[in-house]
């Protein structure tokens, strides 16, 4: 066949495919040549078990028809396939963006084994996985991350954690935000052509399954999730900013955005489609807090602290006394009376099977972290009257009234928080907590009313979302001074910085490093680590290592 006639063929089958699966069917990618399937977004793993793991994969048919495919799955012990442990038959479609997710079964725990998906003849990339451990493991190892924005940096934080070891990679949320192109977005990576789509703000379906298939075209997130399981939960830009159980922030419904409740369950349709993530409850209920057992070492237990049980948050430029009045209410949740006694029920099951760690994988600050009281005098010349006319500014003056800094944290709901705090205090034999969020590095000591020391709380670094260039530009030392110097709580803070943690967990204590890349705006970068902090099984608090 003439070259000019398989430039004709492809052109052919690419309008095709455009005409009968949409234009929006490739994802972010573009079909680059007529074949039987099309594996579009590489192959992941999840929510491993000491006997199964999800797969997931998304396939286009080659006949370019909106119509089901089947596929056969496999596990190995080896990268040949020389010895299938479990495999299978399934199908998808469009019903389900042409996403497949696999619960594989039959598995040995604390094993490795490499995945792949057939279709018509076409396979998949080759992924990797694992299982957790049983009951003897003396070491695991967690890499936690989260805020993952696309226009703000690349995704260096994912690929340099593909290369390194761990059991699990913890997704705290943010995987995806729901702006339009331009908005909270990087200009510098804006020039280099790092723009979403679709281009406005993400409403529908069809708009957050196709911002999904963008993320997910990313080389680095590709290699990343074909490299290591994950257990993700979502944060509020998987729907849209501060959300909460009835509504959000940037949901206006006034603007054509319709009724929140239709865009609630069209967030969590799209996130159950692309994440492997093994789905224990309906759209409608939107269930994702469950936990996990590495073996009789730690129980990772992964809480929903934004849609099922949030009630709306507090805000600064509300009036004071309904400010203190709110805050004083024992009934105003974070995580509703459901969830509550789930997690009691988590915590007291895992303390009496004699685990000492319990890990709680949640989205927000539980520490106390108060506003950092800084004069302008002491920012650069050049920023004193933005500073002052600032988001800052303003709270700066609410400090004086006593007011935590982020309502949207923990902070927002102190009752509940106690409430919390008095569960890991009965329940529990060592209580760490990992929030993301904020973008900035945090370490906490975590004490209850009485000042007793009840827990620790490390907060992970953002992938490529910024942290405090804009909200308080100051030098780092500065930044952390007056962060530290307000918050009694705080162990350590970096406000500076896009990176990951990773806990390295002994049955005698755990170990949180955290780790930093030189850059996010380019693709070439070095690696920092911060000196590690310790918490030691029965003393409820951080050290130095």
């Amino acid at each position: 066949m003439s070259h000019n006639l398989l430039q004709l063929n492809r052109r052919r089958f690419l309008a095709v495919s455009a005409v009968m699966l949409g234009s929006l069917a490739v994802r972010g990618r573009p079909l680059l040549a007529a074949a039987p399937a099309h594996f579009t977004h590489g192959v992941a793993s999840g929510d491993p078990l000491q006997d199964r793991v999800i797969l997931w994969t998304r396939v286009l048919p080659g006949s370019g028809q909106p119509e089901s495919i089947e596929l056969e799955w496999q596990v190995a012990s080896d990268q040949r396939f020389s010895n299938i442990v479990a495999n299978g038959l399934a199908s998808t479609g469009p019903e389900r963006d042409f996403t497949l997710k696999i619960d594989a079964t039959g598995l040995e725990p604390g094993q490795s084994y490499f995945y792949r998906f057939n279709a018509q003849g076409v396979s998949s990339p080759i992924g990797r996985t694992r299982t957790l451990p049983a009951a003897g493991v003396e070491q695991a190892r967690l890499a936690v991350v989260s805020c993952s924005n696309f226009p703000q940096g690349y995704f260096n934080v994912y690929r340099e954690i593909a290369a390194r070891d761990c059991d699990a990679v913890v997704h705290l949320g943010d995987y995806i935000y729901e702006y339009a192109d331009g908005g909270y977005a990087n200009p510098l990576m804006l020039e280099k052509g790092r723009h979403v789509q679709p281009i406005h703000e993400i409403v529908s379906i069809e708009d957050y399954r196709m911002r999904y298939g963008l993320y997910r075209s990313d080389a680095d997130l590709q290699a990343v999730h074909q490299a290591h399981p994950f257990i993700c939960v979502w944060d509020d830009h998987e729907i849209t900013n501060n959300t909460f159980k009835d509504g959000a922030e940037n949901h206006n419904a006034d603007q054509g955005e319709g009724d929140f409740g239709g865009r609630r369950l069209t967030a969590i349709q799209a996130f159950y489609e692309w994440m492997p993530i093994r789905e224990q409850s309906n759209i409608e209920q939107g269930i994702i807090y469950r936990s996990f057992d590495l073996g009789d070492l730690a129980s990772l237990i992964m809480m929903d602290t934004r849609l099922v049980g949030r009630d709306e948050q507090l805000t600064h430029d509300m009036n004071i006394d309904v400010i203190r009045s709110q805050l004083a209410d024992d009934s105003r949740s974070l995580i509703g009376a459901q969830q509550e006694s789930w997690l009691a029920a988590q915590l007291r099951n895992s303390a009496e099977a004699g685990i000492p760690w319990q890990i709680i994988g949640q989205q927000v600050i539980m520490g106390r972290k108060n506003i950092p009281q800084v004069a302008n005098e002491e920012f650069a010349p050049e920023v004193r009257d933005a500073v002052a006319g600032s988001r800052y500014g303003m709270l700066r003056e609410r400090a004086q009234l006593g007011l935590p800094l982020n309502f949207d944290a923990w902070d927002g709901y102190p009752a509940n928080r106690e409430r919390v705090l008095d569960m890991f205090r009965e329940h529990g034999n060592n209580v760490v907590v990992l929030a993301g969020d904020t973008h900035s590095s945090w370490a906490f000591d975590l004490h209850d009313a009485e000042g007793d020391a009840i827990a620790v709380e490390f907060g992970t670094p953002s992938v490529s979302s910024p942290g405090f260039e804009n909200f308080m530009p100051l030098p780092e030392a500065q930044l952390v001074e007056a962060f530290m110097s307000a918050s009694p709580e705080m162990r350590y803070m970096r406000g500076l910085g896009r990176g990951w943690m990773e806990l390295d967990i002994t049955r005698e204590k755990v170990s949180t490093g955290f780790f930093y890349v030189s850059t996010v705006i380019e693709q070439e970068y070095a690696v920092e680590a911060a000196a590690p902090l310790e918490s030691y099984a029965g003393e409820h608090m951080i050290r130095p290592a």
